[in-house]
């Protein structure tokens, strides 16, 4: 097999190998939030506060619609990563086929739902009248796309379980590019407002999901699949349904997790609502350090326990530590710093900037434990661990819907409930993802021999 386009985890540096895998995805993440991150600058600088605040009402109920195709993608890497690492070439190649027939029937399945209630869901949530329309045009457009999504990202989580991390950050780029010129098009130019911005989002996640595809198929050799490879396997799909489901299911409960506190914010009007989703925006941004060190530690202890090198995989985890203590020290620095001039950046309103600056030095505090979540999760993840994804999500939700419900009622805390419950939820989260990792239940979770 070539090495151009995979990559052997199971030998070499552990430091090394988790940088040069997680730096072509840091870029890629950055890139990605480039896609949010652009929508909510050109809405809200050129549409208005209202129109940002509808874009960023529909960011937590997306998340909830999109879990089930992404927990699928990261069960998939999962098995794939460990097959890679165990040498089992022909079930990598039976793997990515059947990755593509669940990806292609959950991916359509959750476009059509999450396009049909869309605007209950939004009233449920008690989104306000004034941005209800907006925002309920910006979740149906974006819906009706969420397959290309799913697409993309299912191919991305193929190719870094076979150790390229490269490949989806070359088209995420071109992609990302075409998302900020079709915006400055269908928003300044077109006048279409946030339907302007849902439609560029949609259109530039297609072209990286057509042309990822496209190329692995041709460049990466696990892609060359015969008619064997090809054929459904049921124990394949119920190896990726006993993983994905679990990790979805997590990603659900912290999407719902994500609307109860949602719910929260719009009681306070639409200054907080605008505030909050800039800062969201902020924290998306400032945390990818965490989230691609997290997807390097899961390919590589996916891949070394394929290959029953688990004292390989506790000197990642270690070492990814030491990683996280110093990226959460300078993202620290910069929150406490610069908030006011990165709220700046979002919107003109002098209400939402200031109380955006003042919300972003209060989460900034807790960044060390959002890291410590997203490479504990990476590790377990990676293991096989998937009923560590149950609690995961069971305890963000606690989280966020217990200390929200609490706090809020509290006037000395009043709309700072929102991101002091944010920060605590780290915390606890963190605790409990840490407290799991020393069981070292991980440990005999191998998809390998079974």
């Amino acid at each position: 097999m070539s090495a151009k386009y995979v990559h052997d985890m199971t030998e070499g540096n552990e430091v090394s190998l988790l940088v040069k895998f997680s730096v072509p995805m840091l870029i890629g993440n950055i890139f990605q939030q480039f896609y949010n991150l652009i929508d909510s600058i050109v809405v809200g600088k050129f549409v208005g506060a209202n129109a940002l605040a509808a874009v960023g009402a529909t960011g937590s109920i997306s998340y909830f619609f999109f879990s089930l195709c992404l927990g699928l993608s990261i069960g998939i890497g999962i098995i794939i990563s460990q097959y890679f690492g165990a040498k089992q070439e022909a079930r990598v190649k039976r793997a990515i086929a059947n990755a593509i027939y669940i990806i292609a029937v959950s991916g359509a399945v959750m476009s059509i739902v999450s396009a049909v209630f869309a605007h209950p869901i939004l009233q449920l949530m008690g989104t306000p009248s004034e941005i209800l329309d907006d925002a309920t045009r910006f979740l149906k457009i974006t819906s009706g796309g969420m397959i290309a999504v799913a697409a993309y990202n299912a191919i991305s989580a193929i190719l870094r379980a076979l150790g390229d991390s490269k490949t989806p950050l070359i088209f995420l780029i071109l992609s990302c590019i075409v998302n900020v010129v079709l915006d400055l098009i269908f928003v300044l130019k077109f006048g279409l407002g946030v339907s302007g911005a849902a439609y560029a989002t949609v259109i530039s996640q297609a072209m990286a999901a057509i042309c990822c595809t496209t190329f692995a198929v041709i460049k990466n050799p696990y892609f060359k699949l015969k008619a064997e490879h090809r054929r459904v396997s049921r124990a394949i799909i119920m190896k990726c349904i006993r993983i994905g489901v679990p990790i979805a299911a997590q990603n659900s409960m912290i999407a719902l997790s994500l609307v109860a506190l949602q719910g929260v914010v719009n009681s306070f009007g639409e200054v907080a609502v605008a505030a909050y989703t800039a800062t969201s925006r902020i924290e998306q941004l400032i945390q990818q350090p965490f989230d691609s060190l997290g997807a390097a530690l899961s390919t590589f202890a996916g891949q070394n326990t394929g290959a029953n090198k688990l004292d390989r995989v506790k000197k990642g985890y270690h070492k990814s530590i030491i990683m996280i203590a110093v990226l959460s020290v300078i993202a620290l620095i910069a929150a406490q710093i610069g908030g006011r001039a990165i709220m700046e950046v979002f919107v003109k309103d002098e209400a939402v900037i200031s109380l955006g600056a003042k919300a972003i030095r209060i989460t900034s505090l807790m960044y060390f434990p959002l890291g410590m979540i997203h490479i504990t999760r990476g590790l377990l993840n990676g293991t096989g661990d998937a009923f560590y994804a149950m609690v995961n999500g069971l305890v963000e939700v606690m989280g966020r819907v217990g200390f929200s419900s609490i706090l809020a009622l509290m006037p000395v805390f009043g709309v700072w409930s929102v991101w002091i419950t944010t920060g605590l939820t780290w915390v606890i989260t963190a605790i409990a993802s840490v407290v799991r990792y020393r069981q070292g239940k991980w440990k005999e979770k191998s998809l390998v021999a079974n």
